[in-house]
């Protein structure tokens, strides 16, 4: 495989070419986060020295939901796919805006279908999203020879909403966002609307090849279904095969050609709705974060003796990390500490935003906390 460390657009044009590459047929690549401390860790996990399986062009490296470092396969096909199924549903292919880090699915597809239609892809550059960054970069995009796009989280799109001017203008010139990676709540609907911004919510992981229902509608070729128990099952030919040296994880979530993910759903007239996770995932500024990885970070710190954390709804974030922590008597634990020590582990979006110190944690039977009360009675 071939790695590249993405540190900026310089690192970005890198990536234009060995994915070009790989979708030829060449060596898959492994995108990676160059300023992100978790990223060599994730890098020794997709075991570089073995073989990669067959049919492979991308490797996404993911901690998904359980905080366990495993790499989503994506072949040529899932990824052009995707990538012609978007350009079919938002209006033709175009000029794109790389607003998201390109390790992860979404910002790679963007990088992928400007390949595909031969266009250009302006990049952001790295750091925190900044509006009047954002605007400085849409004003050097090419003006003329199709529509234009990006895509997003929707905590950039509220951050752009809030700050108006030239970064909300340059937001309105788009024929499309994505908004994906997090829900699109009815209220930044809304806004959206009443301030001329044309969204498309989309939903979607790294096995799917980013987005592969938008705004409820599976993109052409794919299918989506619910289980009995609300569990959303999703089909079609923007399918990964499978996970990087983990055949058993391979056959338990990819069965029968349908991909079995660990969010809840409900199907209306063709339209899904996505309800939540089924796991204990918080989805903060379309990152998400695993509440076992964090309570495993805190509850190695000296002076601590428990830890839950939970997800709280956030207005500009979707949701935040909250952590309520039980000390030793004689603890000495302080919340920068923890706090730091997360951020050293996982990086600053699994940073719990909330912390409280409490003498005990709710419970619920044989001594299973209770997650339900942690939230109404810690964090009311």
């Amino acid at each position: 495989m071939r790695e590249v460390w993405l540190d900026g657009p310089e690192t970005i044009e890198e990536l234009k070419g060995t994915l070009a590459e790989a979708l030829a047929g060449g060596p898959p690549v492994l995108p990676l986060d160059a300023r992100d401390p978790s990223a060599g860790r994730l890098r020794d996990a997709m075991a570089p020295g073995e073989p990669v399986e067959p049919g492979t062009a991308v490797i996404i490296a993911t901690s998904g939901s359980t905080g366990e470092p495993k790499g989503v396969l994506l072949s040529a096909g899932a990824l052009t796919s995707s990538a012609t199924a978007t350009h079919d549903r938002l209006g033709g292919p175009g000029h794109w805006l790389l607003a998201t880090p390109a390790q992860y699915i979404g910002g790679l597809q963007v990088v992928v279908r400007s390949l595909l239609a031969g266009t250009s892809c302006t990049v952001l550059p790295p750091g925190p999203f900044r509006a009047d960054q954002f605007a400085e970069a849409v004003s050097g995009m090419p003006r003329s020879g199709g529509p234009h796009y990006t895509a997003m989280v929707p905590t950039q799109l509220v951050r752009l909403l809030d700050a108006g001017g030239a970064g909300l203008e340059a937001a309105r010139t788009f024929d499309a966002i994505i908004l994906g990676a997090a829900a699109t709540s009815a209220a930044l609907r809304e806004r959206a609307a009443d301030a001329g911004v044309r969204i498309v919510p989309a939903y979607g992981m790294s096995e799917t090849a980013s987005g592969c229902v938008y705004d409820g509608v599976p993109l052409d070729g794919v299918r989506a279904e619910v289980e009995p128990d609300g569990r959303i099952l999703l089909s079609g030919p923007v399918l990964a095969h499978g996970y990087r040296l983990r055949p058993e994880l391979t056959a338990e979530s990819f069965v029968d050609g349908w991909f079995r993910t660990s969010d809840e759903g409900v199907l209306s007239d063709g339209k899904l709705a996505v309800l939540g996770r089924l796991d204990h995932v918080i989805n903060t500024g379309g990152v998400k974060v695993s509440a076992a990885a964090v309570e495993g970070v805190l509850t190695g710190c000296t002076g601590v003796r428990e830890a839950c954390v939970v997800a709280l709804p956030d207005a500009e974030w979707g949701q935040i990390v909250a952590a309520a922590v039980v000390v030793e008597p004689a603890g000495a634990a302080d919340p920068s500490g923890l706090r730091a020590a997360v951020g050293a582990r996982l990086g600053a979006a699994a940073v719990p935003k909330r912390l409280e110190f409490v003498e005990a944690l709710p419970l619920r039977g044989p001594g299973k906390i209770n997650r339900s009360a942690v939230v109404s009675r810690i964090f009311p």
